[in-house]
């Protein structure tokens, strides 16, 4: 450690053993850390996830956890291997890659809305934990029928994180928002409704009223994610 208190180089908790010397075995596990710091996430948001926190949740105190967990960082890496654990991978993917990506899609959408702080630990630093690793090896088999160079492979698995996280970010801020409402469910809408469709009689957007004519007036949010999929999927393969 450096006398700035940093490390010396770049550390990587994977490659930090979990018992160090012939000292007694750890009071605590790295899998019990990611869990306290899962569930103090999943209850009050990313932002409540600290060091003093997570070692009030396991029960030791704040400098102990350092000996586990040398940095907040770490921490969150611990986390996204926690939830990356979740993935069912059991079982060959099925032959149609197609089918087999939109089925880890249709998880790792499941994922982020019961873990709704996921995707702002979505990082490539944070993309090589054991779990990870596990997921984007089983990702790629599931891609082996795909007439597409390893290179390319993994640019549509980043690229299906992102739409992915993008679409559950909309969601959660969509269900924040009506939680925190002062109306109740359905008295809202109609009113935002009517206003626009005031203004769109106005005359002054009409290529908008034109679309919001053939669009649905209660959209399906779960076709509409497997349309947004697909459409990416089609941009790599028929």
């Amino acid at each position: 450690m450096a006398a700035s208190g940093r490390p010396a180089g770049p550390e990587v908790i994977w490659a930090r053993s979990e018992r160090t010397g012939r000292g007694p075995r750890p009071a605590h596990s790295r899998a019990e850390i990611a869990a306290a710091a899962v569930r103090v996430a999943d209850a009050d948001g990313l932002d409540a996830v600290s060091m003093r926190r997570v070692a009030a949740e396991i029960g030791c105190g704040t400098m102990s956890l350092y000996n586990y967990v040398p940095r907040k960082e770490d921490l969150y890496e611990l986390m996204v291997d926690a939830a990356a654990g979740e993935y069912d991978l059991s079982g060959p993917p099925p032959a149609d890659w197609r089918a087999g990506t939109l089925g880890l899609a249709r998880q790792m959408r499941a994922l982020m809305r019961r873990h709704p702080w996921l995707p702002r630990l979505l990082v490539p630093e944070y993309g090589f934990s054991p779990n990870a690793l596990r997921y984007l090896e089983y990702a790629l088999w599931t891609l082996e029928p795909l007439e597409a160079d390893g290179a390319t492979k993994l640019e549509l698995i980043s690229m299906l994180h992102a739409v992915v996280a993008a679409y559950v970010t909309h969601e959660v801020a969509g269900a924040e928002r009506a939680r925190t409402s002062p109306w109740a469910p359905g008295e809202e809408q109609p009113a935002r409704h009517a206003h626009l469709a005031r203004a769109l009689a106005e005359g002054a957007h009409p290529r908008l009223a034109a679309a919001f004519a053939e669009a649905p007036a209660v959209p399906d949010p779960d076709a509409l994610f497997e349309r947004s999929v697909n459409r990416l999927l089609n941009g790599f393969g028929r």
